[in-house]
């Protein structure tokens, strides 16, 4: 599609994004922290409001894809919001509660596994943390999951990619925070046991793609279609993972380097011999991500998506305090001239605070 003929869709597209998908996702976050007050435990409570105060555009981002196929489903918004908020959470209570125990965190992400799993038994997901008793915080997010999972048309045919990247997201979450020493040799034994099928990737690269949750939303999209077949479900998985979730998580640690290297947080990025092979890896990801969502059905809609990741990142206060002006205009060129107004528009945006 050429750049004047998907402009229009695309501005379209981010107009109901702005007047529709925002104020149905705030909606589900204003009952997601009502729910806090159930919440005795200071630390749980604390964590959650904090993952819904500084992570909302997440779920922002994320809910885009209730307009994939021409509409606005609201039922998808109510499921990634939930399903991103859990994701939040448990960030958080891996990283800045204290506790550095991988069981624990693999219990934790239990609850996920759960969530995507509607026929799954429900567990005791801070069975082995030092804080538990949310007031019933959790288990209703993982209930409203499954709630509307059991309504998807054609969730059968997706269900199980759904659960293997949330199997990948979890083993991720457990590697990178438990403790410091252990996390490195982790990542990259985890990664050597599946290079064969990813020889293009670093193993930084691999472990940036399963942090991201966009190939999942794509799926819960999929899946709402009941039309949708298990070839479909291959193609839309093959094509986000690992490239548009590559892309996401490396965009995200890209504008992150200076807050982890202060913090001492491990950040994939660094990893790159230097700016200029961090940038060539970023732009192999950009054309691989564009070339592959081009062969999708509504396949301006999953552009727009690649597009926006690079907008949306790339406009952050972030990129010029760290001189990065130049690593995000070869980015945005490699994308097309469209993505420099996206860029443009972002940037409005955050001026306005709307993200």
């Amino acid at each position: 599609m050429s750049v004047r003929m998907g402009l229009p869709v695309r501005l379209a597209l981010v107009g109901r994004l702005v007047t529709r998908v925002f104020p149905a996702v705030e909606q589900e976050l204003d009952r997601w922290r009502a729910k806090l007050s159930d919440c005795r435990q200071r630390e749980l409570a604390g964590q959650a409001y904090a993952s819904i105060r500084h992570k909302r555009f997440h779920a922002q981002g994320g809910s885009v894809y209730a307009l994939a196929y021409g509409g606005f489903n609201r039922d998808l918004v109510r499921l990634i919001v939930a399903l991103q908020t859990i994701s939040d959470y448990l960030d958080n209570l891996c990283d800045r509660a204290g506790c550095l125990e991988q069981q624990a965190f693999r219990q934790l992400h239990q609850s996920m596994t759960v969530a995507v799993d509607p026929a799954r038994e429900t567990e005791d997901f801070y069975g082995l943390y030092p804080y538990q008793a949310d007031g019933g915080y959790l288990e209703a997010l993982v209930d409203q999951c499954r709630s509307v999972l059991k309504t998807l048309p054609a969730y059968h045919p997706a269900q199980e990619d759904v659960s293997r990247l949330v199997g990948l997201y979890s083993d991720l979450q457990v590697y990178k925070h438990t403790y410091l020493k252990d996390r490195e040799p982790l990542l990259v034994n985890w990664f050597h046991e599946r290079q064969s099928d990813y020889p293009d990737l670093h193993w930084w690269e691999f472990a940036a793609a399963t942090g991201s949750t966009l190939a999942m939303f794509a799926l819960f999209a999929a899946a709402s279609r009941s039309n949708t077949t298990e070839t479909d479900v291959l193609r839309i998985r093959e094509v986000y993972f690992p490239w548009v979730c590559g892309l996401h998580i490396l965009l995200d640690y890209l504008i992150d380097q200076e807050e982890d290297r202060q913090g001492g947080d491990l950040n994939f990025v660094s990893y790159y011999r230097d700016a200029e092979e961090c940038r060539d890896r970023l732009q192999l990801f950009v054309r691989r991500a564009l070339e592959g969502v081009s062969t999708l059905p509504h396949p301006a809609f999953h552009r727009t998506v690649v597009k926006g990741l690079l907008a949306l990142y790339l406009s952050d206060p972030k990129v010029k305090k760290q001189g990065l002006q130049w690593l995000a205009r070869d980015l945005i060129r490699t994308a097309g001239r469209d993505t420099l107004l996206l860029y443009q528009m972002c940037r409005m945006l955050r001026r306005l605070r709307a993200i």
